[in-house]
């Protein structure tokens, strides 16, 4: 009997305690009252009694264990009976102590109680070393034991089945409605069996495998996790984003996100135009000097390095990698046979093709995002009672946080406005019908403006530029970015009569906007193609003057069949002709470089001087500046948004002639980025009306689109119809740009393969592609319409039922 209660008592004590927490026993406690009645001897007799018995008691703890384990998970209270079962134990415990206790004291007396306490203490440091051993090695041997006897099916299904309730318990166990405490214990309680059984689930060595298997799949789940939190972390410029959107409304940034994928998409450019066209001519062609097109001519060399004719980039600038006019025509260069012109023409048609690629794929993949549109369900109730993150733990997040909700209930005060808003709709027809003629009346001053200063400056060419001064050579550059700058604070004067809601007022702005940026635009074209024609004319004349130059080296006469050798004559004394291509990139970067100027001297002066008046000046001025006149300024969200827009087109009509374009975007976008979201922060404040911005920014994107369509027709004009210059840029020699294709088919590639791409090219087949492609985008779009509208009725359904169910 005494070794079933003492077996009961270890067993009991291994199940409470699984945590590994030890404690004395009773049968520890009496064998050290035993051992201050016997002496040295005796006690060595006593261990092996008790080792003598730790293989029964074992094998029982071991089943008594394992059927524990399996009616661990049987309820939910699980915690509330493990308690009960301690404290009973506890008691059980307690009272055979008393009972020792009370047989210990008996025939003792006081003095030998002194004696004995100090002799009690080292033996149970003694025996809580050896039961620390005798545990050690009933653990290996209970391990081996455990592999030598295979758990059977149904107890393995239902230790699997435990496991899983186990982890679906920790899954969800956040959500339930417990006290804190209660949830500690009862995740401390489950995490500990699936440690302790999960690798039970093999058999036999296949148990190992298991354990390992499970380790790598935990490991492998932490390393997904930790490796989507690096992919936020390396997102550009998230958090100056979130912080902006908390204080400013999503329509602000939005147009911040949009800037930042530009700034992707010109990444991609820089790198093409960079990696394939620019580094190849530096390191694999002929340098400097060698040829007339790479060497600046005598009559600029004493003015080639000065400041002011690098910024106008001519000089040095013009006649380097940075422009068209530099590349040879070489048809392979280097010792890896690099074909230059190929490659020129093949970056600057993929550059558009990848453009309208990632443009129409973005536009697809917001409209799928958008869904159906927004719930606007109870969206109070959802806002005050469901906006918080009860995780921040940061004090600047919560303010940002803090910001975003109140910013989010202003957005939607004014949807719910808008939408109960009653008005006279006489009054309000007039005031857009005089608005919308106001508006006209702009875009045809600032056309016939343009139009004007265009021809000035096509007199003052003919003239000779040498001749005027800085404003006369920079006058059409100058006029294009101060009515970038003027009109839409104008439009916006105008568009406050027309009393739409703030997210039509923008899209109203934009088109306004667009139509001004677009006037100008082609007006600026169409000026270039006069130049471009008037260029021409003088390449006929230059062609003429050096046949003379070159039949004055030989005294006047060429001789037909002649075997001299050829006069050398330095590159920078050889006429040359005007080079139109460069001419053309020239224009597009002044503009891009002018707009970027125009573009921070409007943040400083208009957004940080206002503000730094306004702050300052505000306690000694007449009235309140805050509030009324000047006040701080408001972000303009619709002429930033069409800046960018326009200034990515003449990213696209010029980087084919100037293939430096896209890395001066490329910069002007990153520091745009940093200069634009200080000016916000510090200088600017929220709009009166906040309103939410579209879930997709598919408005944006459409006039990208169009613009990009509208900037790929003057460049493939060029391409197809006008003949590139004589003497400059990787096609000269040839009548058109696109032969180059045709010269690498007939040089490079097998005869039938130039054949079936002359079929493949055939306007015959061409023509019903094209006309196929467009009668499948009108059946798949009158099918996402006839989706789309399934989708709402469904929804209309779906409330319906929900207010009967009410």
């Amino acid at each position: 009997s005494d070794d079933n209660e003492e077996g009961s008592a270890v067993e009991n004590e291994e199940n409470a305690k699984g945590a590994g927490k030890k404690r004395a026993t009773p049968r520890t406690r009496r064998t050290h009252a035993r051992g201050r009645d016997r002496h040295g001897n005796e006690d060595d007799e006593d261990d092996e009694d008790g080792m003598r018995r730790t293989a029964p008691r074992r094998h029982r703890s071991r089943r008594r264990g394992r059927a524990a384990g399996n009616e661990a998970s049987d309820s939910d209270m699980e915690p509330a009976k493990s308690r009960k079962n301690q404290a009973n134990q506890k008691s059980k415990e307690d009272e055979e102590e008393e009972e020792d206790e009370k047989g210990g004291k008996s025939g003792k007396g006081k003095n030998e109680k002194k004696g004995d306490k100090k002799s009690d203490k080292k033996g149970k440091k003694e025996k809580a070393n050896k039961k620390k051993k005798d545990k050690k090695k009933s653990g290996s041997g209970s391990d081996s034991e455990s592999e030598e006897e295979p758990i059977t099916e149904e107890e393995l299904a239902k230790l699997k089945e435990e496991v899983e309730e186990k982890k679906k318990l920790i899954a969800t166990l956040r959500n339930k409605p417990w006290k804190m405490k209660k949830k500690l214990s009862v995740l401390k309680e489950a995490q500990l069996f699936v440690e302790k059984f999960e690798g039970a689930l093999g058999k036999g060595k296949g148990k190992k495998f298991y354990a390992y298997k499970v380790m790598m799949m935990k490991k492998w789940m932490k390393f997904q996790r930790d490796f989507e939190n690096f992919k936020t972390a390396c997102i550009p410029w998230e958090m100056k984003i979130k912080e902006i959107e908390s204080h400013f409304g999503s329509s602000v940034a939005s147009y911040f996100i949009f800037l930042r994928w530009m700034y992707g998409i010109n990444m991609i450019l820089f790198g093409l135009t960079f990696g394939l066209v620019m580094v190849p001519e530096a390191l694999m062609g002929k340098p400097y000097g060698s040829l007339p097109r790479k060497t600046v001519p005598r009559a600029e060399e004493a003015t080639a390095m000065n400041f002011a004719t690098l910024w106008d980039f001519s000089g040095f600038a013009q006649y380097s990698v940075l422009f068209y006019g530099y590349y040879n025509n070489q048809r392979t260069i280097g010792w890896l046979k690099f074909r230059m012109p190929l490659s020129y023409f093949l970056v600057g048609v993929g550059s558009i093709g990848y453009s309208f690629m990632i443009v129409t794929r973005t536009m697809a993949k917001n409209a799928n995002d958008d869904g159906g549109g927004d719930d606007t369900s109870f969206n109070f109730s959802w806002k005050m009672f469901t906006s918080w993150d009860y995780l921040i733990g940061n004090p600047e997040t919560a303010d940002n946080k803090f910001a975003s909700i109140t910013t989010s209930f202003k957005e939607a005060i004014v949807e719910e406005q808008e939408s109960r808003k009653e008005e006279n709709i006489h009054l309000t027809r007039f005031l857009r019908v005089l608005a919308n003629f106001l508006a006209l009346c702009t875009l045809a001053g600032s056309g016939y403006l343009i139009f004007f200063v265009v021809r000035r400056s096509q007199q003052f060419a003919l003239e000779g530029l040498e001749n005027y001064g800085w404003w006369e050579r920079n006058e059409v550059n100058t006029v294009m970015s101060l009515l970038g700058m003027f009109c839409p604070t104008l439009f916006d004067v105008i568009s406050s009569l027309e009393n739409y809601h703030p997210r039509i007022a923008l899209r109203w702005q934009l088109g306004r906007i667009f139509a001004l940026f677009l006037g100008n635009l082609y007006t600026f074209i169409i000026a270039l193609m006069d130049e471009i024609n008037l260029k021409l004319e003088e390449e006929k004349i230059v062609k003429y003057n050096m046949t003379i130059w070159e039949a004055s080296l030989y005294n006047g006469t060429i001789p037909e069949n002649s075997t001299a050798p050829p006069i050398q004559v330095d590159p920078a004394d050889v006429p040359r002709g005007p080079c139109w291509e460069t001419m053309v990139g020239q224009e597009f970067v002044r503009l891009t470089v002018s707009d970027m100027m125009t573009t921070y001297i409007t943040i400083l002066i208009g957004d940080f001087l206002r503000a730094v008046f306004v702050r300052f000046f505000n306690y000694c001025w007449c009235w309140d500046l805050e509030y009324g006149f000047p006040s701080y300024s408001e972000f303009d969200i619709s002429g930033n948004v069409l800046g960018l827009i326009f200034n990515q087109g003449m990213i696209w009509m010029g980087s084919f002639y100037a293939p430096c374009l896209p890395a001066i975007n490329v910069f002007r976008l990153h520091t745009s980025m940093y200069l634009q979201c200080w000016a916000v922060m510090c200088c600017n404040v929220p709009q009166e009306r906040v309103f939410k911005a579209s879930r997709s920014n598919n408005f944006y994107m459409a006039m990208l689109l169009f613009i990009l369509f509208l900037s790929t027709l003057p460049a493939v004009y060029t391409i197809v119809s006008i003949p590139p210059s004589f003497d400059c840029g990787p096609f000269s020699g040839k009548t058109r740009m696109f032969e180059v294709i045709s010269e690498t088919l007939e040089h490079d590639f097998p005869s039938w393969f130039g054949k079936v791409f002359g079929y493949a090219s055939n306007p015959g087949l061409i023509l019903p592609f094209i006309l196929l492609m467009v009668l499948s985008l009108y059946y798949l779009n009158a099918t996402s319409k006839s989706y789309k509208e399934a989708n709402l009725e469904l929804k209309k359904k779906l409330q319906s039922v929900r207010i009967e169910n009410y």
